[in-house]
């Protein structure tokens, strides 16, 4: 099997700075394995990088969409093994990046995803239920009346996955399957999953630090030119940096209590994309320890040329 390199870890630990390195060591290029990412427009809240950053680098599954559009883990599972196959037939390595554990599990375990597709209207008309009636809890208990089993599966802050469960309701299946289920297929691709971890204290503060940046990068003015533009009740602005100051926008919260809430929303989603990626997926962890991320780097690519050497032997 052909070898596909995944880098995952917590926000702000440095994934995008290590998949350059590995991409200009074993001639790679890197596709994103980010949820809000692929959206055009959603920038500085992402921590997108850079065409500068990307150091010539082939970037892929970037700025893909508009931020009106949904996207699926399932759909990203079809693009992704698209660009990895492309990649593969240029001779190159292919490196996913990024941070969103069900993408990242749609292609090392090679998931059957449900086949009810999307009702794009019905969608939109459940989200703006949920904004509008007070978050998670009406969506979450009609479901708990047409299926309480599908309830008992999904947490009732777990907002998207309500909402699919109600659009297979809708589509006509009595009980909604879940969401995903574990392929017996064997995976086509022989992955190598690299993880990058770090002192929580240390990466909380970079996390706030990285919330400050943003904000002089002016991330307060492309969340404002989003929500003039009507952007409000869509997929893309649930992301964190955006759902928070839209809260602000809409007279809900004040500027500050809006940066805090931002801050605290970051550190609890990196604490979730730590326990996801150690429970769920079998990594090679590395620890970023201060000032020694050069070295650090390097001994991930030397491990990751000896594991490529060993692949290409057998």
């Amino acid at each position: 099997m052909k070898p596909v390199i995944v880098i995952v870890g917590p926000t702000a630990v440095g994934k995008s700075a290590l998949s350059i390195e590995v991409a200009k060591r074993f001639s790679g290029e890197i596709i994103n394995g980010d949820a809000f990412q692929v959206y055009r427009g959603l920038d500085i809240g992402t921590a997108k990088i850079t065409a500068e950053e990307q150091e010539s680098i082939p970037h892929h599954l970037l700025d893909i969409l508009d931020p009106t559009e949904t996207y699926s883990a399932a759909q990203f599972q079809k693009d992704a093994f698209q660009k990895i196959n492309e990649i593969h037939d240029r001779g190159h390595l292919p490196i996913v990046v990024g941070g969103t554990g069900m993408y990242i599990k749609g292609i090392t375990a090679n998931w059957t995803f449900n086949k009810v597709p999307a009702e794009p209207e019905l969608r939109k008309q459940l989200e703006e239920r949920s904004a509008q009636e007070g978050g998670e809890n009406s969506l979450y208990e009609e479901l708990r009346r047409l299926d309480p089993e599908a309830a008992k599966r999904i947490h009732s802050r777990n907002i998207r996955k309500v909402i699919r469960a109600l659009e297979l309701l809708y589509a006509g299946q009595e009980t909604p399957e879940p969401v995903v289920q574990t392929n017996q297929q064997p995976r086509p691709y022989e992955m190598v999953l690299v993880g990058l971890t770090m002192e929580r204290t240390r990466l909380y503060a970079r996390i706030e630090e990285r919330v400050e940046q943003m904000l002089g990068e002016g991330l307060l003015s492309e969340v404002r030119t989003l929500y003039d533009n009507g952007i409000r009740y869509t997929q893309a602005m649930k992301g964190i940096g955006y759902k928070e100051l839209v809260t602000y926008f809409d007279g809900e919260s004040t500027f500050e209590e809006a940066i805090t809430q931002l801050k605290t929303n970051s550190r609890r989603f990196a604490k979730r994309q730590l326990t996801w990626f150690r429970n769920k997926e079998n990594v090679s962890w590395f620890n970023m320890e201060l000032g020694k991320e050069k070295e650090i780097f390097e001994g991930i690519c030397r491990e990751l040329a000896g594991k490529l050497s060993s692949m290409s032997k057998e």
